[in-house]
């Protein structure tokens, strides 16, 4: 068995496009929905993952690397933005549920992005490497709670970020100490777990190198999502 993935929550980041899979809205719309109305918003979110996995299995995809737990927060760069579900902890994760129920219920496998979180990072970890100096204690109330409260889903994605009050030299992806006191320790997640993309210039070293240190932090798996396939 072949896991296929890709990354299609809708808005920004939809890399199938009509005709080949219809146009979805960002996550934030379904936050807007659920501040006056939680029951309609959950059960938007709920309805269209459902529909979205329909379209994926159609097309042999059986993966999708959403829903977004991330935490915007006013300053940040704006990379997250409308691709979050809120800015409340609680809200994302009864969301992100919601959104990762309907995928289930479509036979497709969501993958919880970015663990433990990128919502507060300064740049965008597709050029450079972001860094968040939070303390810990307010990261574990914000930032980590939606994981938290969703770590019995089967399978996430790790964040190219440097938490320097856990680990000040490595980012999530490729730090051990993040792997094992956050990640799989106080979050508690123990499913599938992989990395963002290892072409991203958040990481250094050469592909290789960027591999075994994805895996030797303590993911299962690394993930090459562009660039010269040879």
């Amino acid at each position: 068995t072949f896991l296929v993935l890709i990354d299609q929550e809708g808005g920004r980041v939809q890399r199938l496009r009509p005709p080949l899979g219809r146009a979805l809205p960002p996550s934030a719309a379904y936050g807007e929905i659920h501040v006056s109305d939680p029951e309609r918003g959950l059960a938007t979110a709920q309805r269209i993952a459902r529909l979205l996995a329909g379209d994926l299995r159609d097309l042999g995809i059986d993966t999708d690397c959403a829903p977004v737990l991330d935490l915007p927060v006013p300053g940040a760069h704006a990379i997250i933005g409308d691709r979050a579900f809120a800015g409340e902890p609680d809200r994302v994760a009864a969301l992100g549920r919601a959104f990762a129920d309907g995928l289930m219920w479509g036979g497709v496998l969501p993958v919880l992005k970015h663990i433990p979180g990128h919502g507060r990072a300064n740049a965008d970890s597709h050029l450079v490497l972001p860094v968040v100096t939070t303390p810990h204690a307010e990261l574990s109330r914000t930032d980590f709670a939606p994981f938290k409260a969703l770590a019995g889903l089967p399978a996430a994605m790790t964040a190219h970020v440097v938490f320097a009050d856990v680990d000040a030299h490595l980012p999530a992806s490729v730090s051990g100490t993040v792997h094992d006191r956050i990640i799989r320790g106080e979050i508690g997640f123990d499913g599938l777990l992989m990395s963002d993309d290892l072409n991203m210039q958040a990481l250094s070293g050469s592909l290789a190198a960027r591999t075994e240190a994805v895996i030797r932090a303590g993911s299962d798996l690394a993930l090459h999502c562009n660039g010269n396939l040879a």
